[in-house]
């Protein structure tokens, strides 16, 4: 085919899935779909139709901090026994507390948790990655701290299948569910945060006094603006501070580290499981607290905790 012939196929094939014709039949459900239910279909062009499903509940993300570290220290084979342990007993954390698996992306698992008691599902298969990472892998992985994070959001997400339909060995490559709306996204980038510590610069200026009685001097970094502030308002050319005792100043930088706790969720979980749940540990011992937390275009309040099973600690 030449490329003009293929750039006008494509230019059909979208101009009919966007038409106004083009119908999209969204059905509401409560539990967790897989790829092969018949509700939810691939665009089909001859008809001019395709089916979705909608689902209101929670989603988690769990992976491997410090990742691509891991990949360059550690051997091939290594690497691969280490990756296969990880996503094998996160799934089967999922599953222990009836999630389901959505999607394995490198060393990131997405799992869903049908509407009926997911916030607790959800926080508890939090617990258990946790419970796992910090107290079996990181035993048994060696020569590494082993951490993983964990991002958890509750919302409507519309489900659809994406991809092509295609035949032969390759096929399950061209085609996926697609999980649309803000709690899949808000998750994601959760976890992106989640155990991690950030390390940031700001410019400051290092600040000499003197103190001749005594004859020492005190040195103290401060922010631009605060500096700025402690000058007194001249029209010379002379800087007039207000300490008597400042004698000179230079450029600096201050350093700044941020931690994230391991289990990052937004207010939305917290609340669905503060209502449904008032009675659990979670809740009763303040094993989640209110963290100060910035996610891009997220603007509600987040929640921290490094909550495990302690019976984990017993193997």
């Amino acid at each position: 085919m030449a490329l003009k012939d293929f750039f006008k196929d494509l230019d059909n094939e979208v101009s009919t899935v966007l038409d106004s014709s083009f119908e999209i039949e969204i059905i509401d459900t409560k539990f967790v779909p897989n790829f092969d239910d018949p509700s939810i279909t691939f665009d089909n062009l001859d008809t001019k139709k395709k089916k979705c499903k909608r689902l209101e509940s929670c989603v988690l993300y769990v992976d491997i901090r410090n990742s691509v570290k891991l990949s360059a220290e550690k051997q091939p084979k290594t690497l691969a026994k280490v990756y296969s342990s990880f996503v094998r007993t996160m799934i089967a954390c999922a599953r222990y507390y009836g999630g389901h698996v959505r999607n394995i992306i490198g060393d990131r698992v997405m799992v869903v948790f049908d509407q009926d008691d997911c916030f607790k599902k959800s926080i508890d298969t939090a617990t258990l990655m946790n419970s796992v990472c910090k107290y079996i892998l990181n035993k048994r992985i060696k020569s590494t701290d082993f951490k993983c994070g964990i991002g958890i959001d509750y919302g409507k997400m519309l489900i659809t299948k994406g991809g092509a339909i295609r035949q032969g060995a390759e096929k399950e490559f061209y085609r996926s569910l697609v999980w649309l709306g803000k709690p899949a996204n808000i998750a994601s980038r959760l976890t992106d945060l989640a155990n991690k510590t950030e390390f940031s610069q700001t410019p400051a200026i290092h600040q000499g006094n003197y103190y001749p009685y005594i004859k020492d001097w005190h040195w103290q970094s401060k922010p631009y603006e605060q500096f700025i502030d402690d000058l007194e308002s001249t029209s010379s050319r002379m800087l007039k501070h207000k300490d008597g005792h400042f004698y000179t100043f230079f450029k600096t930088t201050i350093s700044h580290s941020k931690s994230y706790s391991p289990i990052l969720i937004t207010k939305a979980v917290f609340d669905g499981l503060k209502r449904d749940c008032p009675q659990s540990p979670y809740i009763d011992k303040n094993l989640f607290s209110k963290k100060d937390v910035s996610v891009r275009d997220y603007y509600g309040d987040v929640y921290g905790g490094d909550a495990f099973f302690p019976e984990v600690k017993d193997i």
